[in-house]
């Protein structure tokens, strides 16, 4: 029960990766906010797991302020942000990834995170506590060809997570990400472009361990990171990868 007595939003936590959050959160004893865009699967898992839900568009700043409010009402300011909703667009060359896709990429991947921080970094501030965990990817460490748009935002993902944790350790909020590989979750098809026996070949040989990421281990690694066990740590970007970047 690394998480008793403690409360958080997990963005995006109605599936994939998220959902595995959502999942080890609780089961550590965390008072936790689903919000998702998708809010009938949120309201559902909330229902499964009697946590909450809310509805969100992690790239609207009213959206935002509204996902805050009903926080707010149900138990406060969180003790822990999860920034986990994110987008890729489907593999294309660099320079055929129209304009729209590309705005949207890093609206959610990267606007969401600033718009997270204008709302809840005031808040943590006046506590003197929190934790801010971000969901970035391997691809921002290791690019992978077709995805360049997408690599980019999770690259500035890693960059913001450190910046953040430079500048807030000194009014006592930590700042992680989480670095996984493709998973099994709803964007893995977009990620390849296709779902097929060889394209699934083709993406694990290229992970040491053979495996994709899958939700438990990003709840595990989350979990930690969030926890009181890993007060000495901020600024770290932990590859749950097995061993893609080595």
């Amino acid at each position: 029960m690394r998480l008793q007595g403690k409360s958080a939003i997990v963005t995006g936590g109605a599936s994939g990766f998220g959902e595995g959050i959502v999942r080890k959160f609780l089961a550590e004893g965390a008072r936790v906010m689903i919000a998702d865009i998708n809010l009938a699967a949120a309201s559902s898992l909330a229902e499964e797991l009697r946590a909450n839900a809310c509805m969100v568009d992690v790239s609207n700043g009213a959206s935002m302020r509204a996902l805050a409010a009903a926080a707010e009402k149900t138990f406060g300011t969180p003790d822990i942000v999860v920034n986990n909703a994110g987008i890729t667009h489907l593999p294309d060359l660099m320079e055929e990834v129209s304009e729209a896709d590309f705005d949207r990429v890093f609206a959610v991947n990267c606007k969401s995170v600033y718009l997270s921080a204008q709302i809840f970094v005031p808040r943590m501030k006046e506590r003197g506590s929190g934790v801010i965990l971000n969901v970035a990817s391997t691809a921002g460490v290791s690019p992978r060809p077709k995805l360049n748009w997408y690599n980019a935002s999770k690259g500035w993902m890693i960059t913001a997570t450190k910046a953040m944790a430079v500048e807030l350790a000194p009014v006592g909020i930590r700042v992680n990400a989480l670095n996984p590989v493709a998973g099994e979750t709803p964007l893995l098809a977009s990620f390849m472009g296709e779902d097929t026996p060889e394209m699934r070949a083709k993406f694990l040989s290229t992970i040491p361990l053979g495996r994709f990421s899958t939700p438990q281990d990003m709840g595990n690694a989350a979990s930690f990171l969030c926890s009181d066990e890993a007060s000495m740590i901020t600024g770290v970007c932990m590859e749950v990868d097995g061993g893609r970047c080595i």
